[in-house]
């Protein structure tokens, strides 16, 4: 037996029309939010509330959260509290023992006589360039820093 919740308020959804049926037999109704955006929602989530928004509530409450917990405030965007992709922190990281040139990213080619500027991000090189001084391919380094990490841990 089909209940018709058209017209009917969940949360913050209003259901405006069925929009038939999920595979485990629910019916499914498209809904409109309060926040103007339209979903879809099966009619067990709606009517014992556990679909209440079109997502729209639940960034809201995560945000509200992070930013009401004073310790979370406070750190939020300190370079300190950054980790890797392996959860080292990314301050603890330093400068490598074989790094003879001072700088992340910069080696000299000894063939070439020139030095090389690098830099991999998400597995791919954004930058890999010679540079007849070792100034010019700092600089690179740098830029290249500034434009994928940006200006504030710098």
């Amino acid at each position: 037996m089909l209940i018709d919740i058209t017209g009917e308020t969940f949360g913050r959804l209003i259901v405006i029309e069925r929009h038939g049926r999920a595979k485990n037999g629910n019916a499914l109704w498209l809904c409109k939010c309060s926040c103007g955006n339209t979903s879809v929602a099966d009619s067990y989530g709606l009517r014992h509330g556990v679909t209440k928004s079109c997502g729209c509530l639940r960034s809201e409450t995560a945000s509200y959260i992070i930013k009401s917990n004073k310790k979370t405030a406070i750190n939020i965007g300190n370079k300190k509290n950054l980790k890797t992709a392996n959860g080292v922190p990314i301050a603890s990281v330093s400068l490598s023992k074989r790094n003879q040139t001072g700088v992340t990213g910069v080696t000299y080619l000894c063939r070439s006589d020139s030095w090389q500027a690098r830099m991999m991000v998400n597995g791919s090189y954004v930058l890999l360039k010679s540079f007849a001084t070792f100034q010019e391919a700092v600089e690179a380094r740098r830029t290249t820093e500034k434009q994928y990490y940006g200006s504030k841990f710098f």
